[in-house]
């Protein structure tokens, strides 16, 4: 500017002068003059290119989630079986992200409540040291409202027994302990199953003289979980809410029976091919079997 000829008058005016009388600064005059800066690329990935894209990565999860016998579930499960048989070596937080992009994680995963402290532990390091038992509450359209009683194996996660029945009560609650001594000790003999415990909480079905007096019959140490913790029996409520999200949710049923031969393929299925985080991503019969051979070894 300060070498532009006015016009007007044919005189030279400086950039001080212009920018005073305009009352602008020079900042902004210079900085008006400097050519207009290049869009910025989008910000893209650090470090090498992964050999699956997130695309490609989108498709083998949409995949596993149609092939799986089972509804909900996680995205650590997802990696794992992409891993294992796909083998898709991606991070977990990565499938993780994409699922949630794509909105394919399940609304039942997220916290509800406020976290209660338990520090103790209640996982076995050898199968057949504890069970835990407990039972809810099914309704058909038939029937009304039913029972069903289950026995897992604190080590694994299997579900040893299961029963399904009208009336909920001690004879009833001690049915899935009887199926899961005939087909772990081969037998409901006197002291069949000494030096194990079930884990149970304090419902009336458990704090009956029936129940104890059989449990002792058979060499069983009964454990009780913590008075409104159901933490400390969390093995078998577990099992439980896992057996409502994939069975009982969002179906009616017309009898007991049926949810008898529900709840009985569905335990089948699950002890051959749940995936199970605390044992690696095996399923509860793959470890016990795998267990077997390590003690017979």
């Amino acid at each position: 500017m300060s070498a532009a000829t006015s016009p007007s008058t044919g005189l030279l005016y400086g950039v001080e002068r212009v920018c005073r009388l305009f009352e602008t600064p020079r900042s902004t005059f210079y900085a008006h003059q400097q050519p207009a800066p290049a869009e910025k690329p989008p910000p893209q990935r650090r470090g090498p290119k992964p050999e699956v894209s997130d695309d490609e990565l989108l498709t083998y999860v949409k995949a596993d989630l149609e092939r799986t016998h089972f509804r909900a579930e996680g995205y650590r499960k997802v990696w794992a079986r992409l891993r294992v048989m796909d083998h898709v070596r991606v991070s977990p937080k990565r499938v993780l992200r994409v699922m949630r992009e794509a909105k394919l994680l399940s609304p039942h995963r997220s916290r509800q409540g406020s976290a209660k402290a338990h520090e103790r532990t209640i996982i076995t390091d050898a199968p057949n040291v504890m069970w835990g038992t407990d039972g809810l509450r099914v309704e058909t359209v038939e029937d009304g409202w039913g029972w069903v009683f289950v026995g897992v194996e604190h080590w694994n996660a299997e579900c040893v027994g299961f029963h399904v029945c009208k009336t909920g009560d001690r004879f009833a609650a001690l049915e899935p302990i009887a199926m899961g001594l005939q087909r772990i000790y081969g037998g409901v003999g006197a002291d069949a199953a000494r030096g194990l415990q079930v884990r149970m909480d304090h419902g009336t079905q458990y704090m009956s003289d029936h129940f104890l007096n059989q449990l002792k019959f058979w060499g069983i140490a009964p454990s009780f979980a913590f008075v409104e913790e159901p933490q400390t029996n969390g093995v078998a409520e577990r099992f439980n809410r896992t057996l409502r999200e994939q069975v009982l949710n969002g179906r009616i049923f017309k009898s007991l029976d049926e949810v008898r031969r529900a709840v009985a393929a569905f335990v089948e299925l699950y002890n051959a091919e749940w995936l199970v985080e605390k044992l690696g991503f095996v399923s509860p019969s793959r470890a016990r079997k795998a267990f077997t051979l390590r003690a017979a070894a």
